[in-house]
């Protein structure tokens, strides 16, 4: 008892930062050990960030992981000392209902949320109130425009006939290893500059020019991902020394405001000259339409440039990132099921066109295509082209998960960890099963977008998804019967690249050959 109390009181007495560490120590082992459930740990100064910093990598199969085990399919991940926010993570459709439906004025997109992404500035995916509603009114009338839509479907038409497969007919003759990925992304970025500007940047030439506006673009986002996870006095630190990724999206904004500089004042040149497109009608893109209404924006000079600037980024984003993403991840998911593939090809050949493969199908052709459908949406349900969202509460808010939301904790929806929850989807949640969206009488099944958000849920829900089903189908239609994609041998198991949009990290590495062995062929 005396060796007790001589150590005590002696040894421990002279050196007290002994006990304090152990003290510490002891503290954190049982703090772990308490949350061995799968759970991120919400450490005492430094929050969640370890996991983070761990998981950094592979956020969101990480997400995934710990939503699957989490009470109401939602968790708290805390923010480090210094952090002004912690963030609650959801993936339970129930939640998703409410902050994007029922709830849906107490969820404005907000301060917080323009300072993440504000090289979008006041444009659509920003902007509340009236600007969004105007914008959005404005978007709605020029997509369901017949003009709009002749000139689009002329344009695809056209692009996918004298570029896309022309490009893959000479890929295939040499066998030479393509970046997938990157085709698409110039397929898309060529047919958005031309509804949005009406020009055609030739982006999918055969010698695959540099574009520093999609290169721009690319590095963006890749930075409005790391403001997600990246703490906040650290971002502010970059941006006052102007070093790290701050100064990568000052870079890339210089980039994209001197590329939709000049392409405003090509289409001004244009309108004054009466231009029309190649097809010789009157020009239908969306920057003619805002051209033309100037007034009503209500905006001169530098400020409606501005408006111009920011509405024509956000659905240049909107119009290449998603459409290429989406057609990359089904593209590969075919290639790893060649019995869809077989199916897709069967519906294909049923509706061929009374000109051949070689003739575009029009939108009715398309529609017929319900299989085809059903594959997409699989395919957009386990790797949705926009895989989180990001929310702020102006009035605190409780969730029907049970986790408050304050402006000291905001939201993060994950559409990607929600495709993937057996609660949502069944045991077969991880499985491509075009089936399951299909009746017994072969009929499309309809899921409640708060399940499927996909294409965004409630009255922000994408105006563009019918455009953006039409023009997927379209080139799945042109390529599938004439092109069979293969993985390039070696080439690694595609992960999401760390992004606002689920790109793959390191693109999709393919051959591709004639199709020869089908039936097809030969209509």
């Amino acid at each position: 008892m005396e060796t007790v109390s001589w150590w005590v009181g002696g040894f421990l007495g002279k050196y007290p930062e002994i006990m304090v560490s152990f003290a510490c120590f002891l503290f954190l082992l049982f703090f772990r050990f308490r949350h061995r459930d799968g759970l991120p740990t919400n450490w005492p100064v430094v929050g969640a960030l370890p996991a983070i910093t761990v998981n950094a990598g592979r956020v969101h199969e990480w997400v995934t992981e710990f939503l699957r085990v989490a009470p109401g399919m939602s968790h708290v991940v805390r923010g480090p000392w210094g952090s002004p926010v912690d963030v609650l993570v959801t993936a339970n459709p129930a939640d998703v209902a409410h902050v994007f439906t029922a709830n849906f004025g107490n969820y404005p997109k907000g301060e917080d949320f323009a300072a993440v992404f504000d090289v979008l500035g006041d444009g659509i995916f920003n902007a509340d109130g009236e600007s969004w509603a105007f914008q959005r009114r404005k978007a709605h009338a020029l997509l369901f425009d017949p003009r709009f839509r002749s000139a689009v479907a002329a344009s695809t038409a056209r692009k996918l006939g004298e570029g896309l497969v022309p490009l893959l007919d000479g890929l295939a003759a040499t066998c030479e290893v393509v970046d997938l990925q990157d085709v698409f992304m110039r397929l898309t970025f060529d047919l958005t500059a031309m509804f949005v500007f009406g020009v055609d940047p030739g982006c999918l030439a055969a010698h695959f020019p540099r574009v520093p506006f999609a290169a721009a673009m690319d590095e963006a986002e890749a930075v409005l991902f790391y403001r997600h996870v990246t703490p906040v006095p650290w971002l502010r630190l970059q941006t006052y020394l102007n070093i790290g990724h701050e100064r990568k999206m000052a870079k890339a904004r210089q980039v994209l405001d001197a590329s939709i500089t000049e392409f405003v004042s090509l289409r001004r040149e244009r309108a004054a000259r009466a231009d029309t497109n190649a097809d010789g009608t009157d020009a239908a893109d969306l920057l003619t339409l805002y051209l033309a209404c100037q007034d009503e924006v209500g905006k001169d000079g530098k400020e409606f440039d501005r408006f111009l600037r920011d509405t024509t980024l956000n659905i240049m984003v909107a119009g290449r990132d998603t459409t290429s993403s989406a057609l990359t991840w089904f593209f590969w998911l075919l290639s790893k099921h060649p019995d869809v593939e077989a199916k897709i090809l069967a519906e294909l050949r049923e509706n061929a066109t009374s000109g051949g493969i070689g003739c575009q199908p029009t939108a009715i052709d398309l529609k017929r295509l319900v299989y085809l459908h059903a594959a997409l949406s699989e395919s957009l349900r386990l790797y949705p082209p926009v895989p989180f969202e990001h929310k702020a509460a102006a009035q605190p808010d409780t969730l029907p998960s049970g986790p408050a939301v304050s402006r000291t904790r905001q939201l993060i929806v994950s559409f990607y960890s929600m495709g993937r929850m057996e609660a949502v989807w069944g045991k077969d949640c991880l499985e491509f099963r075009p089936e399951r969206w299909l009746t017994e009488t072969g009929r499309l099944r309809h899921e409640p977008s708060y399940k499927f958000a996909a294409f965004n849920v409630g009255p922000r829900t994408c105006i563009g998804k019918d455009l953006a089903f039409t023009q997927m189908k379209a080139v799945v239609a042109a390529v599938v019967p004439q092109f069979r994609v293969e993985v390039a041998a070696g080439a690694t198991v595609p992960i999401p690249k760390m992004s606002i949009i689920l790109h793959m990290k390191d693109g999709l590495k393919v051959r591709v050959h004639k199709r020869q062995d089908d039936a097809l062929s030969t209509i």
